[in-house]
């Protein structure tokens, strides 16, 4: 759990197991997933209000529903949204773009997560996980879910359709997750990655990109790809930016066409330089994505329950909680793709 303010301050601790109040649930955590937002904490990147525990990423078990919870019981095998509280009433809250608002407190960042044995949520946050969705596939639910907000829902990313080039930065979970779902949107995908990546490319050739590229040891192979592939080379339809590393994006400017649109999904931590000039000259259309929203969780299920997203097949490490130091290092070194907590009890 992140016990202070500031860099580290993440620490191994005993806690008491957490009481079930009205209206909420009881998860019996079987899988937690590691995320880069865990990491941005941990260096005190991202905001969190300590002490509590870290994990946003859960597959369970109901273990205990709280008065006044219907439909729901103990024993089912679940998943569970991410906000422990939104305000309700704000203009997002209102137009179903809960993500956004401002009073959101989340579960692993404000209010205590799922790297421990039991994680409390509202039973309305509960999503039930399909008969063919193990623990390690649904851990990996509210990220998926997050990909598919970030490439149905915003503004430049809901238009990518059959025919379209797209080119994703980062064979990261994110944009191994990311590749899968603009794959089933019926476009043709690069995957951009760097040295260090050779396994995370091999895996996004394994889960459909049509082309991939070591930018480091292939240089402008990306940029002769997508002239390869585009009407009179004018460049990629849509780029998605899942590696949090300014290069990458800088890139993905030059690599979209003139009135092509431009994605953020990964989190860089810290300020970037980027070419605004850039955006005004191809008048690019470029949005930003924040987590997900409820109904991209109902796609995110169908997409892994059919098959049509692989999210087990992302899952290269698991660890006990009592190994948390080891797997935050693999997950900083890039040795691996997913890695998945057990909690120990």
């Amino acid at each position: 759990m992140k016990v202070a303010p500031g860099v580290g301050n993440v620490e191994l601790r005993e806690i008491d197991e957490p009481t079930t109040q009205p209206g909420q649930v009881k998860i019996r955590v079987e899988r937690a997933g590691l995320c880069g937002t865990d990491l941005h904490i941990l260096k005190d990147e991202f905001r969190s209000w300590p002490p509590v525990v870290l994990g946003h990423e859960v597959a369970g078990e109901i273990a205990e529903v709280g008065e006044g919870v219907t439909g729901l019981q103990a024993g089912q095998r679940v998943t569970t949204e991410t906000y422990f509280s939104t305000c309700g009433q704000c203009r997002y809250c209102r137009s179903g773009q809960n993500n956004l608002c401002l009073n959101r407190r989340s579960i692993g960042s404000a209010v205590n997560g799922g790297f421990t044995q039991y994680v409390v949520v509202p039973a309305k946050n509960i999503h039930i996980l399909p008969d063919n969705v193990d623990y390690e596939a649904g851990a990996l639910t509210e990220p998926l879910a997050c990909v598919v907000h970030a490439v149905t829902t915003t503004p430049a990313g809901a238009s990518v359709s059959p025919g379209d080039v797209a080119v994703i930065a980062g064979p990261g979970a994110i944009g191994l997750l990311t590749l899968q779902v603009v794959k089933a949107a019926g476009a043709t995908v690069v995957m951009l990655g760097t040295d260090v990546d050779g396994k995370r490319l091999s895996m996004a050739r394994e889960l459909g990109a049509d082309y991939v590229v070591n930018v480091q040891q292939q240089d402008g192979a990306a940029s002769e790809i997508i002239r390869d592939l585009t009407d009179e080379g004018l460049g990629a339809d849509v780029v998605y930016e899942c590696s949090g590393a300014g290069p990458a994006a800088s890139q993905l400017l030059t690599l979209a066409r003139r009135r092509g649109r431009y994605v953020q999904i990964g989190l860089y931590g810290k300020s970037i330089a980027w070419d605004m000039d850039q955006v005004c000259f191809r008048e690019l259309t470029v949005t930003g994505s924040n987590a997900s929203i409820p109904s991209a969780w109902l796609k995110a299920l169908r997409l892994i329950s059919t098959g049509t997203v692989q999210t087990k097949a992302l899952v290269t490490h698991q660890f006990d909680i009592t190994d948390w130091e080891a797997a935050f290092a693999t997950f900083e070194d890039r040795t691996g793709v997913k890695a998945l907590f057990r909690p120990v009890g």
